[in-house]
């Protein structure tokens, strides 16, 4: 396999270190400017100009492998071209405001997924210039100028460098709901999933695209052939409702090497059930929004008796439409509450245990989501098929002499290794209880009205021992499922009414 030829760089690769000094130096400009206020202002600015930065290099180097590549983004527009003269100041907004991103909005393509087009123009759709001053707006394009992508070593470095700033955007974002995915649960979900090259892997709650890059990086340590390695790279698919975690899951995605993801800045919840059957994918890896509610135009996507305002029991369903046809498999993030519901969410659960075989139940400790929230979660493994007579349960113990995650100590993929080693291969053979470990009869879960919220017999659920804050925030999230099941019954006694 002849190697693709890459553009020979005028700069020697950037150090980790001098990359470091660079966006600290950038950061430190924008902090100087009016119009940003905080993290929440200055990264999704340093993001844009960083995914055209990158775009730009990126682009030049498909051209050169494939003369018959066609740029998203040409002429007086290029990365390369509007930063290389003296414009400043007025002048430099100007160009930014009314010229570059409107015709980066304005763009059109094929209208075929992963066209780069079309692409940039729906990254750009939201994408406003935050700054006030054009002078400084020149400094940080110069700052920025200063990283060179065609060097692979730059690409490796930001990328790791760039992790931890999307780390930093989420963690300003907590406080409205954007939940941070910890890397290493990331990893041991993609890794027991194992999706395979030639398959296609979904997020439909992507956020910053977490997930699909450690599937792309999963299938790609895997593939052995070109041809497989293009099948990696027409595998990643992915869906997020919010613009600028759209933005950042694209420069995401360029910085680790996926060039043609078929992602969509959309509700994965406004196509119909039907249509989500059609378009299905052999794998799903996901954490779809805790507590969102959806409006009644979305709840119409789904069946009658099945409709809900709670955004994780419509992304559940989406979630089995789109494994149905192609029998996937999933892995999927969700609260406590999903466990025990019985109202809507029984009904979901018991639709669940008809077509697919819920085989794992992976409780987490406290903190996993800290310092966003308390909510204890679990992550459900399922894949299309017969259910199986039983559903193995493991809980996922702290390390000793810890009462929880912070985000200081945050939980480590070392951690896994255990169950890693429980889990039996793909084929989940000689699995065996253990004090972390243990099964259930699935005809004791119907008769229990599919309630999943099951403690570990092997260890006496201690409530002296259980941090406040924790039990607190379970207590108000069992009074929202008891609300929300008074409210499903009132509808119902209507419905009965009529």
């Amino acid at each position: 396999m002849t190697p693709p030829r890459t553009k020979k760089s005028t700069q020697p690769p950037t150090t980790r270190a001098r990359l470091q000094s660079v966006i600290k130096e950038s950061r430190n400009i924008m902090r100087k400017d009016a119009g940003l206020n905080g993290e929440l202002d200055r990264l999704p600015q340093l993001a844009w100009l960083l995914f055209l930065r990158a775009l730009d290099e990126v682009e030049e180097e498909r051209q050169i492998n494939d003369p018959d590549y066609v740029p998203a983004v040409v002429g007086r527009y290029r990365w390369s071209e509007w930063t290389k003269g003296d414009r400043t100041g007025s002048a430099l907004l100007t160009f930014v405001e009314e010229q570059l991103l409107p015709h980066l909005r304005e763009l059109r393509g094929s209208g075929r997924a992963g066209d780069p087009k079309d692409t940039v123009a729906q990254i750009f759709k939201h994408v406003d210039n935050r700054m006030h001053s054009g002078y400084l707006l020149a400094d940080l394009v110069g700052q920025l100028g200063k990283v060179d992508f065609a060097n692979t070593d730059d690409i490796h470095t930001m990328a790791h460098l760039y992790e931890s700033m999307l780390k930093e955007m989420r963690d300003a974002a907590g406080d409205s709901g954007e939940f941070y995915t910890p890397r290493p649960l990331v990893r041991f979900m993609t890794e027991m999933v194992d999706p395979q090259p030639g398959e296609v892997v979904m997020d439909p709650a992507m956020g910053t695209g977490g997930f699909l890059v450690e599937a792309f990086d999963h299938m790609r340590a895997a593939a052995t052939t070109a041809k497989q390695l293009e099948a990696v790279q027409l595998g990643i698919r992915g869906t997020e409702k919010k613009s600028m975690p759209h933005l950042l899951a694209q420069m995401n995605f360029l910085l680790h090497g996926i060039d043609r993801p078929a992602v969509a800045q959309t509700n994965a919840l406004s196509s119909s059930i039907a249509d989500m059957r059609h378009d299905g994918v052999d794998a799903i890896l996901t954490n779809p929004p805790f507590g969102g509610e959806e409006e009644k135009g979305i709840q119409d996507n789904f069946p009658s008796g099945m409709k809900t305002a709670e955004t994780v029991w419509l992304f559940l369903q989406a979630v089995m439409a789109r494994l149905t046809k192609t029998k996937g498999r999933c892995a999927i993030v969700v609260p406590n509450s999903v466990l025990f519901d019985q109202g809507i969410g029984g009904r979901v659960k018991k639709a669940l245990m008809k077509d697919f075989n819920l085989h794992t139940v992976l409780r987490l400790p406290n903190g996993v989501f800290a310092p966003y929230t308390l909510i204890p979660s679990n992550v459900l493994f399922f894949e299309h098929g017969p259910q199986q007579e039983q559903v193995w349960f493991y809980e996922h113990p702290l390390p000793e002499g810890r009462k929880n995650y912070t985000k200081t100590k945050p939980l480590a993929h070392d951690e896994f290794a255990d169950c890693a080693a429980w889990w039996g291969g793909q084929d989940r053979e000689g699995r065996r209880e253990t004090t972390q470990a243990w099964q259930v009869p699935v005809t004791d879960i119907v008769e229990s009205g599919y309630n999943l919220d099951l403690r570990n017999p092997h260890r006496p659920d201690d409530l002296s021992h259980r941090p406040p804050a924790e039990l607190i925030a379970e207590l108000i999230e069992t009074e929202r499922e008891m609300l929300t099941l008074l409210e499903q019954l009132e509808l119902e006694i209507k419905d009965f009414a009529k």
